[in-house]
């Protein structure tokens, strides 16, 4: 049964929406705060939460774990360089979405998200 499975399909197929989401996280672990959509910070909030989580123990299968879901040996160092230091006495909630209103163009929700 395919009940409660759809989750964020974001108008792409797989591949391209993770693609969006690991590129996503990448400049939120390089900038600790970007501007985008609300659909897409919604989305990309869990996965950041849970790379954050696991990167809060410095181990080498965590290290393997996290560069397998970022892809980018860059963000996976910055990420554990500042993650264990910053997050260890939090056990989640390490991002903020703000609202700054719409888009001129299409209407679109425009949001901040950040690293706490």
């Amino acid at each position: 049964m395919r009940h409660r499975k759809k989750g964020f399909l974001l108008g792409r197929d797989k591949e391209q929406r993770e693609a969006l989401i690991r590129g996503l996280m990448i400049a939120l672990i390089e900038h600790r705060r970007i501007t985008t959509t609300l659909a897409k910070a919604k989305a990309v909030q869990p996965e950041i939460e849970k790379l954050i989580a696991l990167a809060r123990q410095d181990t080498p299968h965590n290290r393997r774990m996290a560069l397998s879901r970022l892809a980018s040996k860059t963000a996976m160092r910055q990420l554990f360089s500042f993650a264990p230091t910053e997050y260890a006495d939090r056990t989640s909630g390490f991002t903020r979405i703000t609202k700054l209103g719409q888009r001129q163009g299409d209407g679109a929700t425009m949001v901040q998200i950040e690293l706490l």
